[in-house]
């Protein structure tokens, strides 16, 4: 998307499930499983810009020795970062003793990240500041195997302060309130009460301690812990954890609003945030062999290696997978995505047509940013099969002449879209641009155009961005740009429908005012003499903080008045700039067209304020007073 924003972290989950000189004898390597965990970070990059974590556990290790590693940067590298620690490491030991780095029993021994069950995090903060500390995964350490936990996760809640109260009144003092330490604390807890249970249990049969610790890292009911952790979270979540003897688990929010992904054979079972990752680092043709982790399920990997997957809840709801991270921040190359972004355009095709009155002939179509490519692909497709169309038709109208025109004849068969590649992001600025104090000026030239491609004064020129969240780059730089090519009209088509609401569940777009649909239909408000309306959903907003039952999404109303085609002509005032020449106009994709491209992911809170949690409304209530009172923060 042209406006820069922050969405979402990504987890890879890695167990081996034979020793680690079988991954010697057969892939050549005993470092298999860090070297896979390092290709699937890598091809989940897009997901993670503030940092990266990996963590490592090694079974059958004596006591004495260090058996859990963990590895964080904050960087602006921070996956080759963690991973060339890693590595160096390795090859240092290595050297210092003189031993071969390719035996896999004395670098399990004496490396760390030698092991058989790994845990990669990458993150995109959304709460508080982006330093190490606050990099995933996070330990839980104890001396009882059973009883250390690390956890990492894809996902925000809407109730921390209330899940941060009741472990207050659980006797716990966390030290922090972020929703990443209350979910270490909460899991945690109910961690530690299982041992205590099963400790009693030991004791009545008889165990000593040492045999208690074993039976207890044999018979864990790794589920019970997590049925008893999340019956009061709120939110969207992906949540990974391993357990220091050995078991690990994902488990996905009741209505599906993150994703996860699953596969395992006799070799390896493996759990990230999106499909295509787990078919190129493991060459697995068929898709379907990779699995969706349903909503409001875990998936169980236990420490002897069998895997199950169960529901931890009974409070599964309908579905509410998140349209905006699928389409707009997962890797295109997933088959599925890629034919759904191309339908988003294809769903364009009626609306560009109408607005350039269908004068192909004087319209150039092209895309901006790389982004929204394939979402231009499917227009592509629908145009040309349009033009087919009126060939078709006026060739037939001249099927009963006696002779063809052959000027005539060549003009219908010249019809066709003209397809130009605009505008070209300058990579070198983006970093650049954010430190200087002449940052206006840079913004504006943060893409290069393609001088040529446009008749000045004649041509229409139609951009597809993948979605317009606050229009600020698309004011400042990108239509400031365009016009420099001398078109007669600018029409902007955004895949996306109109961004009015704030996300609360992992997407960085919190702030209602933000948002130039907020901005154009508080506008529209004003200007039709409705003020009153802002003020009535200002005074329920806030008499509704105080309520504990859900309560119902107020900033509706803002919207209520005013039709989609209102709210995109006073987006298109908002974004033309002062002194360009060629007219502007938007139109953005309709919800239904958003939900027959993409059917199985109806997730679409950020745009109609249908939220699939209670706390996502009371989240939008509170950013709506937040606005009104001129306070610039996340209202979670």
């Amino acid at each position: 998307m042209s406006d820069e924003i922050k969405h979402e972290c990504g987890i890879a989950l890695i167990r081996l499930l034979k020793p680690l000189r079988f991954y010697k004898e057969k892939y050549g390597t005993p470092l298999y499983g860090l070297n896979k965990l390092c290709l699937l970070m890598e091809k989940q990059h897009n997901r993670g810009q503030d940092g990266a974590g990996m963590a490592c556990i090694k079974f059958d290790i004596s006591p004495g020795n260090k058996y859990i590693s963990m590895e964080k940067s904050n960087s602006s590298s921070p996956i080759k970062d963690i991973f060339t620690a890693a590595s160096s490491e390795i090859a240092q030991v290595c050297r210092q003793s003189g031993a071969r780095p390719e035996d896999p029993e004395w670098l399990k021994k004496n490396a760390r990240f030698t092991g058989e069950l790994f845990l990669g995090h990458l993150r995109y903060g959304t709460y508080g500041g982006n330093g190490i500390e606050r990099c995933h995964p996070f330990l839980r350490e104890s001396n009882w195997m059973s009883r250390t936990l690390i956890v990492a996760g894809n996902f925000n809640l809407t109730n921390t302060d209330e899940l941060f109260l009741l472990l207050v009144n659980m006797g716990e003092h966390p030290k922090d309130r972020s929703d990443t330490v209350t979910v270490l604390e909460k899991i945690g807890h109910f961690l530690d009460t299982a041992n205590l249970q099963m400790e009693e249990k030991c004791a009545e049969m008889g165990l000593t301690p040492r045999e208690a610790s074993a039976y207890i890292a044999k018979n864990l009911d790794v589920m019970s812990v997590l049925r008893d952790s999340c019956k009061k979270w709120d939110g969207g979540y992906v949540i990974a954890g391993m357990i220091g003897h050995g078991d690990a688990f994902v488990l996905r929010d009741p209505a599906g609003i993150r994703p996860a992904f699953y596969y395992a054979d006799d070799e390896v079972a493996v759990v990230t945030s999106e499909r295509p990752v787990i078919q190129t680092t493991f060459n697995i043709q068929e898709t379907e062999r990779i699995r969706e982790l349903p909503p409001g399920h875990a998936i169980v990997i236990k420490r002897d290696g069998k895997v199950f997957v169960e529901p931890f809840t009974s409070r599964i709801a309908e579905p509410k997978r998140c349209s905006f991270e699928r389409i707009y921040f997962s890797r295109g190359t997933d088959a599925d995505i890629y034919q759904e972004r191309k339908n988003l355009g294809r769903h364009l095709t009626a609306k560009i047509l109408e607005a350039i009155h269908e004068d192909i002939e004087n319209t150039v179509f092209s895309f901006i940013p790389n982004t929204a490519e394939i979402c231009y692909y499917g227009l592509m497709d629908a145009l040309r099969e349009h033009c087919v169309r009126i060939v078709t038709r006026k060739l037939l109208d001249l099927k009963d002449r006696e002779h063809f025109d052959d000027d005539n004849l060549k003009s219908i068969l010249a019809l066709c879209p003209r397809f130009e590649k605009v505008a070209v992001k300058d990579a070198k600025l983006r970093t650049f641009i954010t430190q200087d104090s002449s940052r206006d000026d840079l913004v504006a030239h943060v893409y290069d155009i393609t001088y040529g491609t446009i008749r000045r004064g004649q041509d229409t020129l139609v951009v597809i961005d993948d979605s317009i969240v606050r229009g600020t780059t698309m004011r400042e730089s990108i239509l400031k740009i365009l016009d420099r090519l001398g078109p007669k009209r600018i029409v902007l088509a955004s895949s996306a429908p109109q961004i009015r609401y704030p996300d609360c569940y992992g997407i960085d777009m919190a702030k209602l005012g933000d948002f130039v649909a907020f901005q154009a239909a508080i506008e529209l408000l004003k200007e039709s003499n409705r003020s009153h309306i802002i003020d009535d959903v200002y005074r329920k907003a806030k008499s509704s903080l105080c309520c504990e039952s859900p309560v119902p999404n107020y900033v509706q109303e803002i919207y209520a008045p005013f039709s989609a085609d209102e709210i995109s002509a006073k987006i298109a005032e908002l974004l033309r700039p002062v002194g360009i020449r060629a007219e502007v106009s938007v139109i953005f994709q309709t919800i239904e067209g958003l939900h027959e491209a993409c059917p199985n992911h109806t997730g679409d809170w950020y745009f109609t304020g249908n939220y699939p949690t209670p706390g996502g409304a009371k989240v939008c209530n509170r950013a709506f007073i937040n606005f009104i009172e001129g306070r610039n923060e996340r209202a979670y």
